[in-house]
C-alpha cells in the first residue's frame, strides 16, 4: 500500500464539508468556557492532529496552522506519547480566523470518532466521552445532520483505505469505550450509518433502537435544560 499524498487529503476535505448542525454549535458552548472560545477550538481542552501528508497539504495551502507548542506538562507529555505514528499535533490561529476549507480531519470530526465492533466492522459514529461535560453537541445529538453523518462515514471509509493503521487506532478507541461504559453501567450511544440511533450494550454488543431526545444532558447543558426557559 502506497503512502497517502497531500492531494488525497485535498480530496477528503472536498467531500467532508457539511457542518455538524444547521447552525454554529460553537456559539452554544463558548459561553461556558472561561476563555470565551468554543471548547473544540481551544487547545487547553482539545488539540487537533494531522497526518503527515495532511500536514504537508495544509502547510502548502494555508497559514492557518502551526505546530502545537505547549508548555511542558504532564498533559502535553501524555498527548505526545499517545499520538499515533505518522501524525503531528497542530494548532490554528483561533476560531475567529478559521478558514473552514482548511480545517483538519480531526476538526471536522470532533467530537465524534468511528465506532468499530469487536469484529472490526465500522457501523457508525459515537463521541469522545471525556468531553461530555463541555461539548454542547454531545448533549444534543438530535441536531447532528444526516448530511454530516453521511460525509463522516464516507470520509473515514476513504481514510481507512489511505491509512489502514487508523482502523487499529479506532478499534482500540472503541474497545476503550466499551470497557469504560461497561464500568459505568451505561449503554454506548451510536449514530448508525443507516441514519438511525441505537444504544449498544458494551458487554455483548447488542444494539437497540432508541430516541435521541431521551439521552441525558451533561454538565451545564443538563442544568440549563431544567431551567424554566431552557432555550434562553
Amino acid at each position: 500500500m502506497s503512502l497517502p499524498r497531500p492531494a488525497d487529503f485535498a480530496a477528503l476535505y472536498s467531500r467532508f464539508q457539511s457542518p455538524i448542525a444547521a447552525f454554529n454549535c460553537g456559539e452554544k458552548c463558548a459561553p461556558y468556557n472561561e476563555r470565551g472560545v468554543p471548547f473544540c477550538c481551544d487547545t487547553h481542552h482539545a488539540v487537533p492532529s494531522a497526518h503527515q501528508a495532511e500536514w504537508e497539504y495544509l502547510q502548502a495551502n494555508t497559514d492557518l496552522w502551526h505546530p502545537w507548542q505547549p508548555e511542558v506538562s504532564l498533559n502535553s507529555i501524555h498527548l505526545h506519547s499517545t499520538l499515533p505514528d505518522g501524525q503531528v499535533l497542530i494548532e490554528c490561529l483561533g476560531h475567529r480566523l478559521c478558514q473552514r476549507n482548511f480545517r483538519s480531519i480531526t476538526c471536522r470530526s470532533f467530537p465524534f470518532f468511528p465506532y468499530l465492533t469487536r469484529e472490526g466492522e465500522f457501523i457508525g459514529i459515537t463521541y469522545y466521552w471525556d468531553y461530555e461535560d463541555r461539548c454542547w453537541v454531545i448533549s444534543n445529538l438530535s441536531n447532528v445532520s444526516q448530511e454530516y453523518l453521511a460525509e463522516f462515514i464516507q470520509a473515514y471509509e476513504r481514510l481507512f483505505q489511505l491509512v489502514p493503521a487508523e482502523i487499529e487506532n479506532f478499534l482500540y478507541q472503541s474497545t476503550l469505550m466499551r470497557r469504560r461504559f461497561g464500568q459505568m453501567h451505561r449503554t454506548i450511544p451510536l449514530l448508525h450509518r443507516n441514519g438511525d440511533f441505537y444504544k449498544i450494550t458494551p458487554s455483548n454488543g447488542r444494539m437497540r433502537r432508541a430516541y435521541l431526545e431521551d439521552l441525558p444532558k451533561f454538565g451545564p447543558y443538563g442544568i440549563a435544560a431544567k431551567m424554566p426557559f431552557p432555550g434562553e
